[in-house]
């Protein structure tokens, strides 16, 4: 007797839609080809006789562009099929790991072309998550978004972290970097081809009355989900608590921790590894686990409470000397963070109107990275003046008290009652109230309800 889509284990049901099967499959061939070119760039850097100061200026490339793009990205998510976003932006990336695996093997490699693929990398990805992010709701059914946005919490940390970095591992023992990049052009490569077999979608968003001047659309799209960014408080607190979390806590993790591993606990590189590799698996396990539930009614306070207490074990590493405990603090973290940043993915796509959602992802993308490079660059002076345990306990404390004045402030608890997320339903708030779409939907639209007082019976 053949096995329906509601009686596999909810964490795997996405995979019952053939359309999403391809799609996890060109994501699990990016994916692993980040992975790859994540150790390949360093060790190329580094066969060129390379400084800190060179690789810093190869990865800032790749920041920049992202910064510089998702915001457009946003825009042409929601006017263009997404399919041929996700295509145009693997074969691009495909052809340009292409010309520098060429320029790797032949030996006339630069500095200034890593520094450029890693620019052109930077932009693809800010065109690729957003029109990632819209497309979900368009090939699954609302409830099995959570499983969708749990999957892809398993495959970021287990492919970029672990199966792409032993992969070019490999290929820089047998040949050199090149090799790596060619590993690259072909996964992205592949990934093209899976996307384009593909059905396209029509993008959902209802015609209207478009401005003259294409450059002046653009503007009004990025104008008007800023607006919308704004008007939604449980959107503008979010975003604004985790502008304010990743200042506290990734300069720390990313700055720090290789300092604090080698100077309280006495290990070395693979000690670092051993412990990043913790806070990976973690995030695996914790996307796994909330990927095979429900999704919580109180969906608001248990996200923003999760991120805040998962933060709290980075007070150990402060705290101890020992790398078993560091090694706990971050799987830890590691399980709550990632847990909490499904329900995020999920909540996006089942509460912002579909029309809307491409620019809503790449302003969620944009407002999340804005304080990441400043939180880089003070946590050395940070970390000098006041300690590097002094700074950790402050990064594990700090997110919890933040946590705690969202919910308070924002009152975020009668919000989410207010909007159900429960059923089969979409929820996509509106400024006059939530309309329910979907097959949970018995009448798609229910009583007006305040984004500023949602509960309708105060």
């Amino acid at each position: 007797m053949s096995t329906t889509p509601r009686e596999l284990p909810r964490a795997v049901r996405p995979f019952a839609t053939p359309q999403y099967r391809l799609l996890a499959s060109a994501l699990v061939l990016s994916l692993l080809g980040t992975g790859v070119w994540i150790v390949a760039v360093v060790w190329q850097v580094i066969e060129l006789g390379g400084t800190p100061v060179d690789l810093s200026i190869v990865a800032t490339g790749g920041s920049i562009g992202l910064v510089l793009a998702v915001l457009l990205g946003g825009v042409a998510a929601d006017r263009i099929p997404q399919k041929r976003i996700l295509t145009t932006v693997e074969t691009v990336k495909a052809l340009s790991m292409a010309a520098i695996a060429v320029l790797a093997l032949t030996d006339t490699i630069e500095i200034w072309h890593l520094a450029v693929v890693s620019l052109l990398l930077g932009i693809a990805d800010g065109f690729f998550y957003p029109a990632y992010s819209a497309w979900l709701p368009a090939l699954l059914p609302a409830d099995d978004l959570l499983a969708a946005n749990g999957i892809e919490g398993v495959l970021r940390p287990s492919l970029m972290q672990a199966a792409g970095p032993a992969l070019a591992s490999a290929a820089i023992a047998i040949l050199s970097p090149g090799l790596g990049f060619a590993i690259v052009a072909v996964t992205q490569g592949l990934g093209a081809i899976v996307l384009a077999v593909m059905r396209t979608t029509a993008v959902r968003r209802e015609a209207d009355a478009e401005p003259s001047h294409p450059l002046v659309a653009v503007w009004v799209d990025v104008r008007d989900g800023v607006r919308y960014m704004f008007r939604t408080r449980w959107l503008l607190a979010t975003l604004l608590y985790s502008a304010l979390l990743v200042l506290a806590i990734m300069g720390p993790i990313e700055v720090l921790l290789p300092f604090a591993v080698r100077d309280q606990t006495g290990g070395g590189a693979g000690a670092f590894a051993l412990a990043l590799a913790a806070f990976g698996v973690g995030g695996a396990l914790g996307s796994l686990a909330v990927a095979s539930m429900r999704l919580p009614r109180r969906y608001l306070t248990v996200m923003i409470a999760a991120w805040g207490v998962g933060c709290a074990p980075l007070a150990i590493i402060g705290l101890t000397d020992q790398l078993w405990l560091m090694i706990v603090a971050l799987f830890i973290c590691g399980v709550l963070f990632s847990g909490a940043t499904v329900i995020w993915g999920t909540l996006l796509q089942r509460r912002v109107p579909p029309e809307m959602l491409g620019r809503v992802s790449s302003l969620d993308f944009f407002v999340s990275l804005a304080l990441m490079p400043i939180s880089m660059a003070i946590a050395g002076p940070v970390g000098e003046l006041i300690g590097i345990p002094v700074a950790f306990l402050a990064a594990g404390l700090i997110p919890v008290v933040l946590a705690a004045l969202t919910l308070l402030i924002a009152r975020l608890g009668p919000d989410e009652l207010a909007h159900p997320l429960t059923d089969s339903g979409v929820v996509v708030s509106t400024h006059t109230g939530p309309i329910v779409t979907g097959p949970g939907a018995a009448s798609g639209r229910q009583a007006p309800v305040d984004e500023e007082n949602p509960d309708p019976h105060p």
